[in-house]
């Protein structure tokens, strides 16, 4: 990749005439040190985040040697990069094949699961291993998230607890894991979470040697401004010190993605065309920008012909290049009056799922990436909580 020490820089070389991704390893090696350091247990990457090859290596980079995969073929990604990295298979449902590859090819001990029926499947792909960290995932609330993910995974009452005991006996280390929802804005959403975890764990009778918070830590979007990140470390680490019934050797595990991933990318446009204050750029939900298309998510946003927004501002809307009425972005996303056809917008935080929901669709999925050296919108990651000595 190309270095450019800004993002004006990179229009000012090269006028783009596709969309450019502007990566910052260093932002991601900071959040991963600033993880490792900061919160009480392991911390493993959500590769689902940014699968990028550049943003996995900067987080290890920054002492994070821990990832959560969904997919055989993030497996392979991580493995391919790092053959010593710690891989936890967390999706509770897997095809047997991934299931036998990750174990067989790949040195993968630990699986998530939320039925009996995977339970058996983990089994019987792995041969009854019985060097297995297995980890019951349990339906938790999720009413502080901007994104639940509580419809679709997740054990729940009787079956829970049954599913538990089950994997008990199975297990070598028996875990439990949730999560509370993407991008939660709220720290007391994961001691509440945990006080169900709790319940379920003592009605089943059980010890867990694993357990696992899940991710959901925020990031600084327009409109999103949480607590500071410190805060919903400190209510977890709290909640289990003066509550939790686990035994002292339990680890404590988390899966941040959005967290450690958004603030490592931005996405520099072009508009093609203005109607009103719609702007028609060459990127949209098809690419990078879904999210800000059905969830309505609003980046932080900046013309870099006018890059500290002096002069009068407007209110906008982005259309995205393909042919389809889906492909709308209503913001509104805060410019310069006087934007125009020709002009550049970076829009930040785009280091989680941007690159990820990408698609080809009508042909637009032409993305170049350049390494800068500036610093993001924000940040939420300063040195001031970065213990001594990173905690891994």
């Amino acid at each position: 990749m190309e270095n450019f020490l800004s993002s004006p820089d990179v229009v000012r070389v090269k006028l783009p005439r596709n969309p450019v991704f502007c990566v910052r390893p260093a932002m991601a090696a900071r959040a991963g040190e600033w993880f490792c350091a900061n919160f009480p247990g392991k911390t493993f990457f959500a590769v689902k985040a940014n699968p990028s090859p550049w943003l996995l290596s900067a987080l290890m980079s920054g002492g994070l040697k821990k990832f959560e995969t969904a997919s055989i073929k993030e497996i392979r990604l991580v493995r391919s990069l790092s053959p010593k990295a710690e891989i936890a298979f967390m999706h509770p449902v897997k095809a047997p094949e991934s299931i036998a590859e990750a174990y067989f090819e790949h040195g993968v001990r630990a699986f998530a699961l939320d039925s009996e029926a995977e339970l058996r499947k983990i089994l019987k792909a792995t041969e009854n291993a019985r060097d297995l960290t297995l980890c019951v995932r349990l339906s938790v609330p999720g009413g502080a998230a901007e994104i639940p993910l509580s419809a679709k995974f997740g054990a729940r009452g009787g079956e829970a607890e049954a599913l538990l005991r089950k994997t008990r006996q199975v297990a070598e280390r028996l875990g439990a894991c949730f999560h509370v929802g993407s991008q939660t804005a709220d720290p007391q959403a994961f001691p509440t979470a945990l006080q169900s975890v709790q319940q379920a764990v003592v009605r089943a009778g059980v010890i867990l040697d694993v357990l696992d918070v899940g991710g959901g830590f925020p990031a600084t979007y327009p409109g999103m401004t949480p607590p500071p990140m410190g805060a919903f470390v400190d209510a977890i680490e709290q909640y289990i010190e003066t509550t939790m019934l686990v035994p002292e050797n339990c680890e404590l595990w988390c899966e941040p993605g959005r967290a450690l991933s958004a603030e490592a990318a931005s996405l520099i446009v072009r508009v093609e065309h203005r109607s009103g204050t719609a702007l028609y750029i060459n990127d949209g939900v098809f690419g990078a920008l879904f999210d800000a298309g059905p969830l309505g998510w609003r980046y932080p946003v900046r013309h870099l012909g006018n890059p500290d927004g002096t002069g009068p501002m407007g209110e906008f809307s982005f259309f995205g290049p393909t042919c389809d009425d889906f492909d709308i972005m209503r913001g509104p996303f805060l410019l310069p009056e006087t934007t125009d056809v020709g002009d550049y917008i970076e829009i930040g935080m785009l280091g989680a799922y941007g690159s990820t929901m990408r698609s080809d669709f009508n042909g637009f999925a032409t993305h170049e990436d350049v390494i800068v050296e500036d610093m993001p919108f924000q940040t939420r990651f300063g040195q001031d909580r970065i213990a001594a000595a990173s905690r891994g």
